[in-house]
């Protein structure tokens, strides 16, 4: 939406700069969703209402999200020995004394002998025999959660198991590839229709996903579900940032934040009930369908303030004048006016009813928008690409195995406890602060276990990990609530889904290392912990947004800066002061 304040020039007294704290009273002489909000009664009871429809999905979202753990985990597993094919003097063996005679032991990664998991012995005759890889397929024992998954169904163990980590690859990029499709279409044809069509996708695929008869087709199901569930949850996390005003925008982001790591509590009760993969996935899958109904025009509303920013003003007229009949109930005089305000829109805007879309060259001569995009991007790829780290850190440098269910929930845990954090200092000390707080932690917990492993014992190994599982989490979440707070509505959908997309990026290294059977794992986490101390430098740069109004056009996004370092600032404001803007 380009041109707004029209004329603005250096020697104009309240120019529009974001660098500013008095939002309100520098605005253009166009109205935007800003000025329009206090004047139809504010946050009232419909977008209470639809904030609390875009937090139930949030839910089911995690389950699928979650699942790929449970799809993938490879329990223990041993060559299927057949008594038909042994000699005479062990047809009548124990199950234990046939194990001890037909598996042969190997050292694993600790030094310690334990049964081969490839390998069996083949008797020739009573005295000689061989050692061979399976041939009779697999049996598997200790499962956890699942009894029946991919790995077990098809036998993805040893010469096969690269299939795995391929399959979580592939449901990564399925994310970042719908990520960035999806955020494009969220800004050319709105946050709602985008919704609808990654919801229709979503239920298409999972649906198609339960009659997968062979790995490859598993792995393809997978992408594409996971390409439709990124829509899902950006069209959500965009359209409920944009009903909120200043006040209540990191409290609703943080809410949906706990459906979502509620529901990856509530998915371990689900596994351990359903225990094949094809009953969860229906279980996680089906109640997707509910959400049709936010089709109706009645129950889930466009996003007026994207409405606005694309100048489709009979469309916003038509929400706002909603909100209004929903919120007027024992509202004061200046509330009832509302109906001369929303007719005022049809003279402040110049393109009544066409809708627009920002120029592309535009975008790409917006240096300051670029520059937030890089640095928020940058904290967010090593927020999420960093966080498995900690979780692996006792197996991969220890060679301790941690039990998966612990693992579980102390990921789940952290969550839950970062969210708390945000939602008690961010409001309080302002985005960049915490951000940097949480990135330091990050790199102090990496450098402290990466460098003091021989001189720590297991209950400070312990401290660290989950520290690091902390402060990355609240790293990851504020990063990318800080880009969407950042980014112009009009170019919201492709910012996020550039951030989001960056977020996969990183999550991808968990796999690849798999995939390299974790070689390279302490060089890895070097690398990501040296990533979060230069993180911390870059940080500073960024613009506060405590309390500010959301930038709508790319020029309001231009001026979302801090004031330069390298002159004269006129502010007087420490570089992490975030004193509340007058709003």
């Amino acid at each position: 939406m380009e041109g707004r304040g029209a004329e603005e020039t250096e020697n104009t007294s309240l120019p529009r700069d974001f660098s500013s704290n008095n939002m309100l009273e520098n605005s253009s002489e166009q109205l935007d969703f800003e000025m329009v909000l206090p004047k139809i009664g504010g946050f009232g009871r419909q977008q209470h209402l639809l904030v609390v429809l875009t937090w139930l999905p949030n839910i089911f979202i995690a389950f699928n999200l979650f699942s790929d753990i449970f799809f993938t985990l490879t329990p223990d597993h041993h060559c299927r020995v057949t008594r038909t094919e042994l000699p005479d003097f062990l047809v009548n063996a124990t199950a234990e004394e046939l194990l001890n005679a037909t598996i042969p032991l190997e050292r694993d990664d600790n030094g310690e002998w334990v049964r081969s998991q490839c390998n069996k012995f083949h008797y020739t005759n009573i005295s000689l025999k061989e050692n061979i890889k399976c041939t009779d397929g697999w049996d598997f024992l200790n499962f956890q959660a699942l009894d029946t998954n991919m790995v077990t169904q098809w036998n993805l163990v040893c010469d096969n198991y690269w299939e795995v980590p391929v399959e979580e690859v592939c449901f990564i990029i399925g994310f970042l590839t719908g990520y960035l499709f999806m955020g494009y279409a969220a800004d050319r044809i709105g946050r709602k229709k985008t919704f609808i069509l990654a919801l229709i996708l979503s239920i298409l695929w999972g649906t198609l996903l339960l009659a997968s008869s062979t790995p490859a087709v598993f792995i393809l199901m997978r992408f594409f579900l996971g390409s439709s569930l990124a829509g899902l949850y950006l069209s959500l996390y965009i359209m409920r940032l944009e009903l909120c005003d200043p006040p209540h925008r990191l409290m609703i982001t943080m809410i949906a934040g706990f459906f979502t790591v509620g529901g990856q509590f509530l998915l371990l009760g689900l596994a351990v009930g359903c225990k094949d993969w094809r009953v969860l996935q229906g279980v996680i899958i089906s109640p997707l369908a509910l959400f049709l109904a936010y089709s109706c025009p009645q129950v889930l509303f466009e996003s007026p303030r994207w409405l606005l920013a694309s100048k489709q003003i009979p469309e916003a007229k038509a929400v706002l004048r909603s909100f209004v009949e929903k919120n007027s109930s024992g509202l004061g005089s200046e509330i009832l006016d509302a109906e001369e305000i929303l007719s005022e829109l049809d003279t402040a805007y110049h393109y009544e009813g066409s809708m627009w879309h920002h120029s592309i060259t535009k975008l790409l001569q917006s240096r300051n928008i670029w520059k937030n995009l890089l640095i928020l991007g940058f904290t967010t790829f090593i927020g999420h690409g960093i966080h498995h780290c900690y979780g692996t850190f006792r197996k991969n440098v220890q060679g301790t195995k941690s039990g998966f269910y612990l693992s579980y929930l102390l990921s789940a845990g952290t969550g839950v406890l970062a969210c708390l954090f945000l939602c008690f200092t961010v409001d309080r000390f302002g985005r960049r602060g915490i951000l940097l707080l949480s990135m330091t932690m990050t790199g102090i917990s990496s450098l402290v276990l990466l460098g003091l492993i021989e001189y720590l014992n297991e209950a400070a190994i312990m401290t660290f990990s989950i520290l690091g599982l902390f402060s990355s989490h609240a790293a990851a979440s504020l990063s990318v609530f800080f880009a969407a707070e950042v980014i112009p509505t009009v170019i919201r959908g492709e910012g996020l889904g550039i951030i989001l997309a960056l977020a996969s990026l990183g999550k991808l290294s968990s796999p690849i290392m798999d995939l390299h059977n974790e070689h390279g794992y302490f060089l890895h986490h070097v690398v990501y912990a040296s990533f979060a101390i230069l993180c911390i430098l870059s940080i500073m740069l960024l613009p506060e947004s405590k309390r500010k109004a959301l930038p709508e056009s790319i020029k309001d996004g231009e001026l979302y800066r801090r004031p330069s370092l390298l002159r004269r600032r006129r502010d007087h404001v420490p570089l992490l002061s975030t004193p509340n803007p007058t709003i």
